[in-house]
């Protein structure tokens, strides 16, 4: 009796035992550390998971630094120039302008000159009385000295806008080179443009105020040989 009672023990032991064996090798491997279960494969997906969160803050990142830099830069090509050479340049070409409107005697308008060589240049005044020729000849004689005069004026005038001119140029071009913008290179290359109109303005007034004295000139000249040509026809019919 005792004999079949400690065999069904032994049989119950087996089994138990191996039912635990089956149980814990179905079941993944678990480390614990004073009491806290370790799962690998959890921690990869978290490790994986924080990386690729990790990587998207970082993105995200680089996006706001590269708006900041396009902010940075839209802002410089908007920038205005600092240094402005207009101003100097209008009152040079008002300067010059205002030789020119000093013209003596004859003036820089086409119907003026038109009045003035009709009165003193051609036609019936050059064969009027000899008071009137002699009177006419020393008007055109007038008209050519204060036309010369006129010239040297404006010519001095643009020499001494060469040394303003200089000055604008010295400015813009170091304005031009420490430009940081679109808009600061562009208006320093229009100021640019406008000091070299200015240049060109100053070229032609000198050009047309010479110009206008050699007229004047050759247009004396003429008239004499006119009024000569009357004084010997008038001589020899006498």
């Amino acid at each position: 009796m005792k004999t079949t009672i400690l065999r069904r023990a032994i049989l119950a032991g087996a089994i138990a035992t191996s039912s635990a064996i089956g149980i814990t090798a179905a079941t993944p491997a678990h480390a614990q550390f004073g009491g806290i279960v370790y799962d690998p494969t959890n921690y990869a997906q978290n490790v994986l998971t924080a990386a690729r969160s990790l990587q998207q803050i970082n993105n995200q990142i680089q996006q706001i630094q590269n708006q900041a830099t396009s902010l940075i830069n839209e802002a410089r090509n908007l920038t205005s120039l600092p240094f402005s050479s207009l101003q100097q340049l209008q009152q040079q070409v008002q300067r010059t302008q205002q030789l020119l409107g000093q013209a003596q005697r004859i003036a820089y308008d086409v119907q003026n000159v038109q009045q003035v060589f009709g009165s003193r240049y051609k036609g019936a005044t050059l064969t009027g009385t000899q008071a009137q020729m002699v009177a006419n000849a020393n008007a055109r004689w007038e008209d050519s000295v204060g036309a010369f005069e006129d010239s040297l004026k404006v010519q001095a005038g643009v020499v001494g806008n060469i040394d303003g001119a200089r000055t604008a140029m010295d400015g813009l071009v170091s304005a031009s080179q420490s430009a940081t913008g679109a808009l600061q290179a562009t208006q320093a290359g229009n100021q640019l443009l406008a000091l070299q109109s200015q240049q060109l303005a100053d070229l032609t007034a000198a050009v047309a105020a010479q110009g206008r004295a050699q007229a004047l000139q050759s247009a004396r000249q003429a008239a004499e040989e006119a009024e000569g040509r009357e004084r010997f026809r008038r001589f020899m019919g006498n």
